[in-house]
């Protein structure tokens, strides 16, 4: 698989989780009426996160909101925090997913600019899907428990205490599209190694001289013999030696002649 089909693949797949979490958040059917033991009922309930809905056998339904935050459970607002964070980060994943496809370019976008770009996107669906399934579990948590104590006291003949609640269709719905965003997060992470380039992966190091090279000959050692002849002998500059008479003498004394 190119790492472009990847990458629009997961982009897809993540979309359709996205999605799939903003409806479920907003449908009515996270729990609804257990019929078991009253399959013939006149008024059938049914209850979301925002709201709980009656419905008769006329077909009239009556929804009404919940008005309060502080008088909801605990675990209940901690399942609505959950969905709206999945959201959000969900949204943000496909903006920034958006300008990292590989198939759109903008600008002199450098592929390891849309590497980074898609790797972000991935960890933000990961984490949405996460969320939604994360949320979508404590709130069937707690299904299971009230439709338990619900049933102990039917047996215990409270009949009339409370109606038990069992699974929405909304629940099925947090679930696929929380695995769906989980799924096509973990494909645009596995689409941004294929992103990154070769040069970049592998970069050698290597090290060059700051100047030329420069040999050095080593030449020929004298030592000293200690029997070196008389620098008067030696012709140059400083060495200048004296104008001599006819007899030989010189009229006034060299500068050697004190040595």
């Amino acid at each position: 698989m190119s790492t472009t089909i990847c990458q629009v693949m997961g982009f897809l797949v993540s979309s359709l989780g996205i999605a799939g979490s903003i409806m479920a958040t907003a449908m009515d059917t996270w729990s609804t009426q257990d019929l078991y033991d009253n399959p013939v009922t006149a008024v059938f309930q049914y209850q979301g996160l925002w709201r709980s809905c009656v419905r008769q056998s006329s077909g009239f339904t009556e929804c009404r909101p919940y008005f309060t935050i502080l008088g909801l459970p605990a675990m209940f607002q901690a399942v609505r925090a959950l969905m709206i964070v999945g959201i959000v980060l969900g949204i943000l994943g496909l903006f920034v997913c958006i300008f990292a496809l590989k198939c759109i370019r903008i600008g002199s976008m450098e592929d390891t600019a849309k590497a980074n770009m898609t790797l972000t996107s991935g960890i933000m669906f990961i984490i949405a899907g996460l969320c939604a399934i994360t949320g979508v579990s404590v709130f069937a948590n707690m299904l299971v428990t009230n439709f338990w104590m619900s049933t102990t006291n039917m047996y215990q003949g409270m009949q009339n205490v409370q109606n038990r609640y069992t699974f929405g269709s909304a629940l099925f719905v947090g679930w696929v599209a929380g695995g769906l965003a989980l799924v096509g997060g973990i494909m645009m992470c596995l689409a941004c190694k294929g992103l990154i380039p070769e040069e970049s992966r592998y970069k050698a190091v290597s090290y060059n001289a700051s100047g030329r090279n420069i040999s050095y000959r080593t030449g020929p050692y004298k030592a000293g013999s200690g029997y070196e002849a008389d620098p008067r002998t030696r012709k140059g500059v400083g060495y200048e030696e004296a104008p001599r008479s006819e007899d030989g003498r010189r009229p006034y004394p060299s500068k050697y002649d004190y040595v």
